[in-house]
């Protein structure tokens, strides 16, 4: 009898420090995975054509939230600041009109660049723009007043330090910076640099061709 009580009660021990393990196992990784996507990398899908051909409906992409700077979770101050976004980066930024929302965009201008576009030419500091991500998809010319009437024609305007002008690569069904003004620095989340996944709809049409693609 005494065997097995001594039996049945290393079993409990055995049971209580496996269950044991594991919480403090989950815990751990829940922590990590908390500090990696606070930190280091978050996940993003794009939802709509703005940035197309460049990223299309349906890609789940990384983000680089280290690059620019380590922000204090649940705030817009960062702690240190490595780089500022540079011309060209594709980021994601907390959407200016509605915080509630994350933006994916391309910057175009950065602080004390003059920004001016004419007839779907852009113009930075009075120089053509070498707009090689650019993607036009309407032949029509938008100008005067109403809705839209910035697409084709706007500026010019300056870029107010810390704060960055932003457009959708594809130019004519973008809302973007033309249309709300700038982003503020401290409301960049971080660089895009990796298309990991990609479907249009879930286990359907799946884009192999588009996996461990690299964002430039």
């Amino acid at each position: 009898m005494k065997k097995e009580k001594n039996s049945s009660s290393g079993s409990r021990i055995l049971k209580t420090t496996f269950s044991r393990e594991n919480i403090e196992a989950i815990v751990i990784a829940i922590v990590l995975a908390l500090f990696i996507r606070s930190f280091v990398v978050q996940a993003f899908k794009i939802p709509s054509g703005s940035m197309e051909p460049t990223l299309l409906i349906g890609d789940h992409i990384l983000v680089n939230k280290f690059i620019y700077g380590i922000t204090i979770p649940f705030t817009d101050n960062k702690i240190f600041r490595f780089n500022k976004p540079k011309r060209n980066d594709v980021i994601v930024f907390i959407y200016p009109l509605d915080p509630s929302k994350d933006f994916i965009k391309r910057v175009v201008g950065i602080e004390g660049d003059k920004i001016q576009i004419k007839n779907k030419k852009i113009f930075i500091n009075d120089k053509p723009f070498n707009d090689k991500h650019g993607f036009y998809c309407d032949k029509k010319i938008m100008s005067g007043l109403g809705v839209g009437a910035n697409r084709d024609n706007f500026g010019p305007v300056t870029v107010p330090p810390d704060c960055l002008f932003v457009m959708g690569d594809n130019r004519d069904k973008s809302y973007d910076s033309r249309f709300w003004g700038f982003v503020a620095m401290n409301k960049v989340k971080g660089k895009a640099f990796l298309i990991y996944w990609s479907w249009e709809k879930p286990f359907k049409n799946i884009k192999w061709d588009r996996m461990a693609k690299v964002i430039h």
